[in-house]
């Protein structure tokens, strides 16, 4: 069998690890674009290449001890941010993630923001991973707070549902994570039946209870099936995964992905624990007021091109496709891409950000709320080339690019920029 282990509330329940006066009260972790990369204010700022997952950033600011709700607070005292988290005495007041944060206290005035830790939540990330691995033979960490482990002939079948519960009141006692795990045939059914162990449960789906379970589910519930096949099942009057699974005709003639999807809500497909994951893509992004000055823009991409050049330096990987997105305000947006393989260097990288700005910058009336770059195909995943024109030179920029790289490392990620930056 494979079983799905998923931490509650993660990033409260590490702010309760620090402060237990938190437990049983209303509390919600916040998160903001952290846009001080653009002002001469810049520091604290930290890269992160370990773990994924929902509003786990690659680049972030660490915040000092007590910032917490202040730390959402701009020039005029105006709240601002998002919710990542809450904890689900909070969500009893109709508090959900991604919720903005004046929206939330205006639903529960005497909530408590935290401010968020990434340090601490890779910390405690990690030694759950440990401490995993030493309980089951195959652990995967799908993101910083999510786990699956394979026990296929290590525990009975008749046996898994005691040695989940032990497990979980295991971590709870040695780390003081309360988790839910969810044990099935695949790791599908098994993600399936955690949601339903929340919170600190366990839940396992036999073969026997298999229809019983997954049949009254929505189809939206099922990971995989997003907004766009939700709106595509619903429209085939497909609601529930017992209805889905009554049609897998109508699934297979709409392609590969809905032939799969099928195969895996009916329980016949699943997928290998990896025990090791390689990154296939880095990018950074910022949402920010509304913004007409190009020269600003242009500016601000010149940044994120320079804390991207870093974290690629760091993972010693050459990308081979570039994509720069644009949003505009009135729900206008607009990227552009390009693809080359040569050698990886920072004044190369810059150009070409540049350049993709110019490009992909069709609405040039309407204000910009959203930056991105995305670096993707590293050549150890393409069975691209490296081009060999202008090796020589190209080489010469890439040795003072990791002197550069040095400096930043030893100094902090502002201790060198572009003059165009200031």
């Amino acid at each position: 069998m494979k079983i799905h282990i998923d931490i509650d509330c993660f990033f409260v329940s590490a702010a309760r690890i620090l402060e237990p006066s938190l437990e049983h009260k209303p509390v919600a972790i916040g998160g903001r674009s952290d846009t001080k990369i653009f002002t001469k204010d810049a520091k604290n700022q930290r890269v992160n290449f370990e773990n994924s997952g929902s509003f786990v950033p690659t680049f972030y600011k660490a915040y000092e001890n007590g910032d917490d709700l202040k730390s959402f607070q701009d020039e005029d005292g105006r709240i601002r941010g998002i919710l990542t988290t809450s904890s689900y005495e909070a969500r009893a007041y109709g508090i959900k993630t991604a919720m903005s944060i004046r929206q939330a206290l205006q639903l529960c005035p005497h909530l408590i923001i935290k401010a968020p830790n990434m340090s601490l939540y890779q910390e405690l990330s990690h030694r759950l991973h440990d401490f995993l691995a030493r309980k089951i033979p195959l652990v995967e960490q799908a993101s910083i707070d999510e786990f699956y482990g394979d026990v296929s002939g290590w525990i009975d079948d008749e046996d898994i549902p005691q040695f989940i519960d032990s497990l979980r009141h295991k971590i709870k006692k040695e780390l003081q994570l309360p988790v839910s795990i969810g044990a099935a045939s695949t790791r599908y059914i098994a993600k399936l039946a955690t949601g339903y162990a929340k919170p600190f449960g366990c839940k396992t789906i036999t073969k026997y209870e298999f229809d019983g379970f997954v049949n009254p589910i929505k189809v939206e519930d099922f990971a995989g099936i997003g907004k766009s096949m939700k709106n595509k099942l619903h429209s085939a009057q497909i609601k529930t995964l017992g209805e889905l699974r009554k049609r897998r005709g109508t699934l297979e003639s709409w392609g590969p992905y809905a032939k799969e999807l099928y195969k895996r809500v009916n329980g016949e497909s699943d997928a290998q624990i990896k025990t090791t994951h390689q990154r296939k893509s880095i990018g950074i992004s910022r949402t920010f007021d509304p913004l007409y000055d190009r020269a600003e823009l242009l500016r601000r991409v010149h940044i994120l091109a320079r804390h991207l050049s870093f974290a690629i330096i760091k993972l010693q990987v050459i990308p081979t496709v570039f994509h720069l997105g644009i949003a505009y305000e009135m729900h206008q947006k607009s990227h552009k891409n390009i693809s080359q393989a040569e050698i990886f260097t920072e004044k190369k990288f810059d150009a070409l950000c540049i350049s993709l700005f110019h490009a992909a910058d069709i609405h040039k009336r309407l204000c910009v709320v959203r930056l991105s770059i995305n670096c993707s195909s590293f050549t150890r995943d393409s069975k691209k080339e490296l081009s060999l024109l202008g090796f020589e030179e190209e080489r010469k920029m890439y040795t003072l690019t990791c002197k550069t790289q040095k400096l930043r490392e030893k100094y902090g990620m502002d201790a060198l920029r572009f003059a165009s930056e200031l």
